[in-house]
């Protein structure tokens, strides 16, 4: 084992994730430095940028420009992952409407968790989206050690109880990503069969030469705005 990369076992998860009874948690100094500074600089960077996203956001509808959810990350702890707001304030409570009413838009969301014409999407939102701008946010994130820049996709407490069975010792051991595998091949144009294969694929490979890139293909992947939606 290098001297960079330690283990050690925590038990913060619930039992109601499957096949889960305890998560080794990797730790990468060098990952985590990296991280830092990067984050930093694109915080700093980028402040012009998020702030004429804010005016738009709160221009075009009511609400807080900026959206958090909970997420689960590193060792099944969850936390709070921030986006800036891309459907209308009452987006939680219409998707429930609109999965009742609707038996086509209800066996996507089953699928995949995603609507590909999500009529809760604002007109702003729909272009964060596409060009992945809404998720810029996340970098305070990546500062606060919730995320890393590369890392599997975050991801809520169903989708892994559903989705991920015993893979979810593997992937929820180190540190979801901003950008990742999935995030430049296709995002959710992608099965999620394949997206969990991608997130396990990254654990099994992650460096610093893969991180990078990676970060260096996102963002043709965010001009292109393949299977953003």
């Amino acid at each position: 084992m290098s001297n960079d990369l330690y283990t050690y076992y925590s038990n913060p998860i619930s039992s109601s994730l499957p096949n889960i009874s305890h998560i080794s948690i990797k730790h990468l100094p060098i990952k985590r430095t990296f991280d830092l500074l990067f984050s930093f600089l694109m915080l700093t960077l980028l402040l012009p940028v998020f702030l004429i996203i804010i005016l738009f956001i709160c221009i075009s509808s009511k609400g807080s420009p900026v959206y958090s959810h909970e997420r689960i990350g590193r060792g099944g702890k969850p936390f709070r992952c921030y986006k800036f707001r891309s459907m209308h304030a009452d987006a939680d409570s219409r998707l429930q409407e609109l999965l009742n009413s609707n038996p086509k838009l209800k066996k996507e969301w089953e699928t995949s968790r995603k609507l590909k014409n999500d009529p809760r999407v604002t007109s702003i939102g729909s272009f964060l989206r596409k060009t992945s701008l809404d998720e810029l946010p996340q970098f305070w994130n990546v500062l606060k050690g919730d995320l890393s820049v590369v890392g599997p996709r975050p991801v809520v407490k169903e989708e892994i109880e559903k989705f991920y069975g015993r893979k979810a010792t593997k992937i929820l051991s180190i540190r979801p990503g901003l950008t990742g595998i999935w995030q430049t091949s296709g995002r959710n144009d992608t099965s999620y069969t394949n997206r969990v294969q991608m997130d396990e694929k990254y654990v099994d490979n992650h460096s610093i030469l893969l991180d990078i890139t990676l970060i260096a293909k996102t963002i043709p992947s965010m001009i292109s705005s393949k299977g953003a939606y």
